[in-house]
């Protein structure tokens, strides 16, 4: 990362030694306003204050962790159980499913056998109680 990015432009070019005594303001996206109230609030006057406090250490550590944290093995079963219900709420026979963009459709729509589908439509056929309609393949 270039640090001459998030530093207001008076700021460009100074050592990070420099960086951490300057102002809260020399940081882009804060004022001398948000500085301000950072000072009253916190008691922070510099960026190397502002690093320094423990709640910030604390807050940064806790977004490191969660980014590499494993899933519990709920939500791996409520993810698993979600990835199964779109697969059988968008089959890849669906072509409205093709064109949403859904991306576990592995067989183009044209080449699925829509009778082996996963509605199992020859198997309801002739368990249907309809006796007087002909199976697909007579139709």
């Amino acid at each position: 990362m270039n640090i001459d990015t998030i530093v207001n432009e008076q700021f460009r070019g100074k050592s990070f030694r420099e960086l951490a005594d300057a102002p809260l303001s020399a940081l882009r996206g804060i004022g001398e306003q948000q500085a301000n109230a950072l000072a009253d609030t916190l008691g922070v006057k510099t960026i190397g204050d502002l690093a320094s406090l423990q709640a910030v250490s604390f807050a940064v550590a806790i977004k490191a962790l969660a980014g590499s944290e494993m899933q519990s093995s709920k939500d791996k079963a409520e993810e698993t159980l979600l990835d199964d219900a779109v697969e059988m709420t968008f089959p890849a026979s669906d072509p409205i499913s093709v064109d949403a963009g859904i991306t576990r459709i592995e067989v183009p729509p044209e080449m699925v056998d829509a009778g082996r589908d996963h509605q199992n439509a020859r198997s309801i056929e002739e368990t249907s109680t309809i006796r007087d309609c002909p199976p697909a393949e007579k139709r």
